[in-house]
């Protein structure tokens, strides 16, 4: 199985939901990547505040590089979790056909179910932002993690 977790610079969102989400996971079995919408940041490690807060819970993202989704994205990976509304709308319109739209999920809708609440971007916020983002993230790749291992 492979999954993969959109934000849209993949600094900040996305590279925490892939190192937590990895964490949980047998990495023989399951590949977890993640990537952004926008082509701000390629080839950049994640935001210093996403590193030191994967850090404080055990781990480690410093050796993620950014990367831009690419339509051959959805051939490579069976589930993509999406951050927030816009992320959602940009990776739709890049789907070729039902099939593709139908691997785009909001994350936080593995939490409340139906709700598309958005994974708030803590970029320009204070580090506080990115401790509230991990426990949002946290809680929701758990409940991935459990429906993947059953």
């Amino acid at each position: 199985m492979k999954i993969l977790m959109i934000c849209l610079g993949n600094i900040c969102r996305s590279p925490l939901a892939e190192g937590i989400l990895s964490s949980k996971l047998n990495s023989n079995s399951i590949f977890v990547d993640s990537a952004g919408t926008g082509a701000y940041h390629i080839g950049n490690q994640p935001d210093e505040r996403s590193i030191a807060v994967a850090n404080n819970y055990g781990i480690d993202i410093s050796k993620q590089r950014a990367r831009k989704f690419q339509v051959s994205d959805f051939d490579i990976f069976d589930s993509i979790y999406v951050m927030d509304e816009n992320n959602f709308q940009d990776i739709l319109s890049l789907a070729r056909n039902h099939q593709d739209k139908q691997k785009v999920k909001m994350i936080l809708n593995e939490i409340h179910p139906n709700k598309n609440k958005s994974v708030p971007d803590p970029y320009y916020g204070g580090e506080e932002g990115f401790e509230n983002v991990f426990r949002m993230l946290d809680e929701a790749c758990e409940i991935i993690s459990k429906k993947i291992q059953k």
